[in-house]
């Protein structure tokens, strides 16, 4: 999937930044499809694109059923709705990095345990789960 964003303008300390916080704000379609069919009498899969009116107008009918079969129909268009919103953070993003505004800490990395494969930050000397050293 290509993204219009301005990343040939970028210099590659740009781009690096670009690079590291881009994945923190990408949603998933497949989450998004599922959220609408299993929780869409909720408004879980408006809350999923920060679509906080629409999503608090369905959590208010829920009772109501509408808005269970409104978000069976709206799981096939929630792959669309996902790769604009992912175009639309993308472009925030580009102009934010390219313009210098202050961005909060980048994403801690995460790593698995090898000996349990638990996830955790990627400083941590010891696993949380298994007490084994991360080496």
């Amino acid at each position: 999937m290509t993204i219009p964003v301005m990343l040939p303008q970028m210099t590659e300390e740009q781009q690096a930044t670009f690079n590291m916080y881009y994945p923190s704000t990408q949603r998933d379609e497949i989450v998004g499809v599922l959220l609408a069919v299993l929780l869409g009498s909720f408004g879980a899969h408006h809350f999923y694109l920060k679509r906080n009116g629409l999503g608090i107008v369905y959590l208010a009918l829920f009772w109501t059923g509408i808005p269970a079969i409104l978000g069976i129909i709206e799981a096939f268009f929630m792959p669309d709705r996902v790769r604009r919103f992912n175009a639309e953070q993308a472009t925030q993003l580009a102009y934010s990095v390219v313009h210098g505004a202050t961005l909060p800490p980048p994403p801690t990395p995460m790593v698995g345990c090898p000996a349990c494969g638990m996830v955790q930050n990627a400083g941590a000397r010891y696993c949380v789960q298994c007490g084994r050293p991360m080496m």
